[in-house]
């Protein structure tokens, strides 16, 4: 590090690199050092539009700069392990977009490249960073909610089949579910303490495909989207995830799905109250005897603004200050667990044990 600025190489440069890249811009202990990408011409304008003069096709050429500190890891799904254990391996701390890989075993495999090398692997739980999630964090810590024993989680697209490489399960290891509902997922576990996941029943469904002959604008398209994409994912999932303590998580979630309009709320259920984030924080209880409807609508506490910054400023002290990592590698596994498992039990039709 020079003047105790930590250097950071991004892989990948596509729609998501946008958010770390100007997070580390905004960060005055980050240097933003180089860029590396397989598109050339997404790697130009890149490199153009944030002025950064160290760009390579190759990640092994980026990676190889001895003094490269870091790297965000932005690329397709399928590549996720690569990189981040080839980074881990030049001993680089990363930062992993979600989900961690498209394996259980490459998501083993990324966690013992970073204990082998003494290295920081964060993954990229955004949602964990939300002002909304700090807010009804701080409301389960003080009791309000009791034990939490039922959740539901759900991210519903009516038409966001992204395209691109996010609609070509062998780059993205699946659809709506490894890509959306692994964000409520993962913030829901955490919100209940990150039990473990000990069985889970899913089913997926193939209906409706990427809707391309509707002549509506999409809820969102991939920079990677072109007129020949393949789409071969699933288009709607839904799952029960039971945990190890008793709790029981219901998932919903989709790219294309016949419903009013798009929907992203999480619920949770527990013994003194109940919760729901949609984005407004509402909870329900009992206040003198009379069942009680609280509405938190500060704009400034659940306002989305900063999601973005605050994994990067947290990303980088973990590096510089050893904090503990609030997204670590153990997580982003179990994650994986409950992702390849609903795919399965989705595939046999019948549930999983894990």
């Amino acid at each position: 590090m020079e003047n105790g600025k930590i250097r950071i190489g991004v892989i990948g440069v596509g729609s998501i690199s946008n958010e770390h890249i100007q997070a580390y811009l905004k960060n005055p202990k980050v240097e933003l050092y180089a860029f590396c990408d397989i598109n050339e011409e997404q790697l130009e304008k890149m490199a153009k539009k944030y002025g950064v003069s160290r760009t390579f096709a190759r990640k092994e050429d980026m990676l190889a700069l001895p003094e490269l500190d870091a790297v965000s890891v932005c690329t397709w799904n399928s590549e996720h392990a690569p990189c981040t254990i080839a980074a881990l391996d030049a001993g680089k701390h990363v930062l992993c977009e979600k989900p961690m890989a498209i394996t259980v075993e490459e998501a083993v495999a990324m966690k013992e490249a970073a204990e082998r090398n003494g290295k920081l692997l964060q993954i990229g739980f955004v949602r964990r960073f939300g002002n909304d999630c700090a807010v009804l964090q701080d409301f389960i810590e003080k009791e309000s909610l009791g034990e939490i024993y039922y959740a539901k989680a759900t991210y519903l697209r009516r038409n966001g089949n992204p395209m691109g490489w996010f609609g070509d399960s062998s780059r993205s290891g699946g659809g709506p579910l490894i890509d959306l509902g692994v964000h409520v997922i993962d913030l829901t576990r955490y919100l209940m303490g990150n039990p473990r996941p000990v069985s889970v029943y899913g089913v997926t469904f193939r209906k409706l495909g990427n809707r391309s002959e509707l002549k509506d604008k999409k809820d969102y398209v991939s920079v990677s989207a072109t007129d020949h994409d393949i789409c071969d994912v699933e288009d709607m999932a839904t799952a029960m995830v039971r945990y190890e303590n008793g709790a029981v998580l219901l998932v919903e979630t989709s790219y294309s799905l016949n419903l009013k309009k798009p929907q992203g709320t999480i619920e949770l259920f527990g013994t003194k109250g109940g919760a729901r984030l949609d984005p407004e924080l509402e909870m329900y209880t009992d206040i003198n005897g009379y069942m009680a409807d609280v509405n938190l609508c500060s704009p400034t506490a659940l306002s989305f603004n900063g999601l973005f910054q605050q994994e990067i400023d947290h990303f980088a002290d973990c590096i510089l200050n050893g904090t503990p990592c609030r997204a670590p590698a153990e997580d982003g596994i179990q994650i994986m667990r409950i992702l390849r498992a609903i795919y399965e039990s989705a595939e046999t039709g019948h549930e999983v044990l894990l």
